[in-house]
């Protein structure tokens, strides 16, 4: 009934308790390409599916590469997926720059939580 007033932010809740823009990203989630990622003592492996959406459209990379010890696969939509994959891949630069030494995957994770907290992304990562 007066969902209209309440789906425009992320911390927006409606009188039902429900935070619209969140079920919005879920739902792209569940609408993108599956991914899966598994891990040895060794090795890591993302694997995506990719799929054209018409004959028209070509495939759209699901994997990128943020760091020499760092990989992500995006299921959902791709140029959120590719936005955060350039932060991610900043956030890495800049601390290398800083520290002299990689980024350490957790503090990563924390700061890759804090942006989504302020702007919904569409997309779920396998970091």
């Amino acid at each position: 009934m007066f969902r209209n007033q309440y789906d425009t932010d992320v911390t927006t809740w409606s009188p039902a308790g429900r935070l619209f823009q969140v079920e919005y990203a879920m739902e792209a989630v569940k609408q993108g390409s599956a991914a899966i990622g598994l891990r040895s003592k060794s090795h890591v492996i993302l694997a995506c599916v990719n799929k054209a959406n018409s004959e028209l459209s070509s495939h759209q990379k699901k994997i990128f590469k943020v760091d020499d010890h760092i990989g992500v696969a995006i299921a959902g939509l791709t140029a959120d997926g590719r936005v955060l994959s350039r932060y991610m891949r900043s956030e890495c630069i800049n601390y290398s720059y800083s520290y002299e030494s990689p980024l350490p995957v957790g503090r990563l994770v924390v700061q890759l939580a804090d942006k989504a907290q302020v702007r919904k992304y569409f997309i779920k990562t396998l970091t």
